[in-house]
């Protein structure tokens, strides 16, 4: 059989971002896959733009590439108390896109944060936007890295051991939803 195929977004384009070095964490957690990391530098979504132009290239190749997929890792900061603005932007395009793209995609969703929270609020607001796209949510202990920035080594790998059990058992649980 062959690998799983995983697709990890972050909602924090910096490259150098926690929620990035958490992505490659679940990436390796989550054991043998095809793992495609998704693009969402879209332009800002504008009704005018969608109907001059249509629907992005890279929108409709990130639709695609979620569609294969068979699971899905979305890690995304809180900014203001809220999800960050090009996750909101990229999950407003992908609503655009033609016919159902989540199709009910195992998928977890996660936060790294440089407050005491570690993105929780966020992350409340991201699972509430991701609803009418029907992925399917995976229950579980929220994982919430707090103080990301004492959190992660100088390689970008996860300290607390508190945090990796966490991450590990969530990744264990997709891979299962993921494999059948």
């Amino acid at each position: 059989m062959e690998d799983p195929k995983l697709v990890t977004i972050s909602g924090s384009l910096r490259a150098g971002s926690y929620n990035r070095m958490l992505l490659r964490e679940a990436v390796a957690a989550f054991g043998p896959a095809q793992v495609t990391e998704a693009d969402i530098r879209f332009p800002l979504y504008d009704g005018d733009l969608e109907d001059a132009e249509g629907v992005p290239e890279a929108v409709e190749r990130l639709a695609g590439q979620i569609r294969e997929a068979d699971a899905l890792v979305i890690s995304s900061p809180e900014y203001n108390k809220g999800i960050s603005g090009v996750m909101k932007n990229a999950l407003d395009w992908l609503s655009r896109v033609e016919g159902p793209v989540f199709k009910k995609t195992p998928t977890v969703v996660m936060s790294a944060n440089a407050g005491r929270t570690g993105g929780e609020t966020g992350q409340f607001m991201l699972r509430s936007c991701l609803i009418p796209l029907q992925p399917d949510v995976l229950d579980g202990p929220m994982l919430c890295v707090a103080h990301a920035g004492d959190e992660f080594d100088a390689d970008g790998n996860l300290k607390n051991d508190r945090y990796r059990k966490v991450l590990e058992g969530r990744m264990r649980t997709l891979r299962k939803a993921a494999t059948g």
